[in-house]
């Protein structure tokens, strides 16, 4: 039990930006994205000792936060609006024109995103991760077509979104 408790703490380290950006997708506080952080972490823990490594860790952890992190908005049924980056994931520059545009996008785009249901939320997080339509499929339990489908419907959602805006 020793070593699958070191083995698990490791991957769960090397690993931890996942857990991140799902607690930053679903909750807009901060005591709300620990509480998930640890459901998730607590949820790993428990399922850890039934993971086969037929895939990838991080394939698999990511299917297990973002279904605790489905289960945990849906059972606290918020109503989430917004929540920013982290300070530390924003590198501050010199305000200019530019910059100002792009930070405004950001924040539209995180804005768009998160009135997105539960699961094209989950698709888009994915697929800003660079995730291919494969693994996307693998994590959220449709096929890799329907992730096509449904990423070529939600771009076009936020196109229409950022251009109404």
């Amino acid at each position: 039990m020793a070593a699958d408790k070191g083995n698990f703490t490791k991957l769960i380290q090397e690993n931890k930006k996942i857990i991140f950006k799902i607690c930053n997708s679903y909750c807009s506080n901060k005591n709300d994205r620990d509480d998930l952080a640890q459901e998730i972490v607590f949820n790993l823990w428990k399922s850890f000792e039934g993971f086969t490594w037929d895939s990838k860790f991080s394939t698999w952890m990511y299917r297990i936060a973002l279904n605790v992190a489905i289960s945990f908005y849906r059972k606290e049924m918020r109503s989430i609006k917004f929540s920013s980056f982290s300070e530390d994931l924003i590198v501050f520059e010199e305000a200019t024109d530019a910059n100002i545009d792009v930070e405004n996008n950001l924040s539209l785009l995180q804005k768009f995103i998160h009135e997105l249901n539960e699961i094209d939320k989950s698709i888009m997080l994915l697929y800003l991760e660079n995730k291919g339509y494969k693994e996307i499929a693998e994590i959220t339990g449709i096929t890799e077509s329907n992730v096509a489908t449904k990423i070529n419907r939600i771009k076009t959602k936020l196109k229409s979104k950022f251009l109404n805006n």
